[in-house]
């Protein structure tokens, strides 16, 4: 993940003769208990009380921690607790599909306070794009919705490839039509806040990872299935992107080299065969050879066949077998390399639940090792459509979490209070 430099004027500085990473530490874990002492957290993170009191002090007036009342005793005075302000800032999240504009607001523990989605051509309306992403974040941060809490930072899913030295930059061959620029600077700049920029599927392996059923996997995968097809890796933990950006691109794995040729300019990926487009084509192909078939002579849009199939449509069913088998081949592949144990299905195409897994699963076991097919647990993901606009607001709260001084310096603190809590 890119470093950006969120030091804000009149922010208060460290102690420089203290590391920072400290503070950042002790920032997380009051963060992961919710509640806490600062005695506990001495305990917890091996730091002398005196070091504690300091890195608390420091961050009391940011209006991330809040000291709410006394806890119980363990013998002696009754410690004061700390709690992490969820409320302190809210996140934009934004997903840009091939035909669609998704923006997500949350808190900072990821629940989701305003949620928008429109449909666009993207891929091929940059400046179009830009304009529903600048309206619909404008709309999110209604006062009404957010009721003043400031702004933390704008992530951004990109449906594209984005190298880790160069994020703003699009793939050219993914997207020709943006020529290669995000071109959102001014919407951040606007608010004064950070933009960061990531591939669709990485985000949305990192609001699995954080929120959904990769909560407590180190080693799994993601696979979006909608207009394209991406992966993301999650590897002990974190998430992998490669050399340059590019890994994940599992739709771009030929699956069939006879195949047809596919807009990367390579014959048979996997993209060619499962894609919403190939499903449709596929779909319309044998409509052609079934008149008695409401579609046939017409051509179903994706929403009317993931419908037909839920409804079971015979060719809608066989269609999607076919997908979940296809998709199949190249996650054999995967599990032989990578090892994960678990692979979740995200997208589109998750609305189908065991029509899709099932062959895909049964076609997992035809391809891959014994010990690799008994360690993978396929399911599809449990955070629904919103899961890749949670993932880019999350990338921002991730990066904040690892380096306090990136908060933004803000007035919103809420009052200390005199109840008392359990510690």
């Amino acid at each position: 993940m890119p470093r950006m430099d969120w030091t804000r004027k009149g922010e208060r500085r460290a102690d420089p003769e203290r590391p920072r990473p400290l503070a950042d530490s002790v920032l997380r874990l009051i963060w992961q208990e919710r509640r806490i002492s600062r005695a506990d957290i001495a305990r917890q993170a091996g730091l002398s009380r005196s070091t504690v009191s300091e890195i608390v002090a420091e961050l009391l007036p940011s209006g991330l921690v809040a000291e709410i009342g006394a806890g119980r005793s363990r013998g002696g005075r009754r410690p004061i607790v700390l709690e992490f302000q969820d409320d302190a800032y809210v996140v934009l999240g934004v997903e840009m599909g091939a035909n669609h504009v998704c923006v997500a607001l949350t808190d900072l523990r990821g629940r989701l306070l305003n949620w928008d989605c429109r449909p666009h051509p993207v891929r091929d309306d940059p400046r179009g794009a830009r304009g529903v992403i600048t309206e619909l974040c404008t709309a999110s941060l209604h006062e009404t919705v957010t009721g003043g809490v400031p702004l933390a930072g704008i992530g951004v899913a990109a449906p594209s490839p984005v190298h880790p030295a160069d994020p703003y930059q699009l793939d050219r061959v993914v997207l020709p039509a943006w020529g290669g620029d995000l071109g959102l600077k001014g919407l951040a700049d606007s608010y004064g806040v950070p933009l960061m920029v990531d591939n669709d599927a990485n985000l949305g392996a990192l609001a699995e990872r954080w929120w959904g059923a990769g909560r407590d996997v180190d080693d799994f995968v993601y696979i979006k299935l909608a207009t394209g097809i991406g992966a993301g890796y999650v590897l002990g933990g974190e998430i992998y992107r490669g050399a340059t950006g590019v890994a994940g691109e599992i739709g771009h794995v030929a699956i069939d080299p006879r195949g047809k040729t596919c807009v990367c300019g390579l014959r048979g990926c996997l993209a060619t065969k499962v894609g919403a487009e190939a499903l449709v084509a596929r779909a319309a192909e044998l409509a052609a050879d079934a008149p008695e078939h409401a579609a046939h002579g017409g051509r179903l849009t994706m929403t009317e066949l993931l419908e037909a199939a839920l409804n079971d449509d015979p060719l809608a069913l066989t269609v999607v077998r076919e997908a979940g088998e296809s998709l199949g081949i190249a996650v054999a592949g995967l599990l032989n390399v990578l090892n994960p144990s678990l692979v979740v299905v995200g997208g589109d195409l998750a609305r189908l639940g065991p029509l899709l897994v099932d062959p895909l699963q049964a076609t997992v076991e035809e391809r891959t090792l014994v010990s690799s097919k008994a360690a993978v647990d396929i399911r599809t993901s449990e955070l629904g459509p919103q899961s890749v606009a949670v993932g880019a607001a999350t990338m921002i709260l991730e990066a904040a979490l690892g380096d306090s001084q990136r908060f933004p310096a803000v007035p919103h603190r809420p009052e200390p209070s005199s109840r008392s809590v359990g510690a």
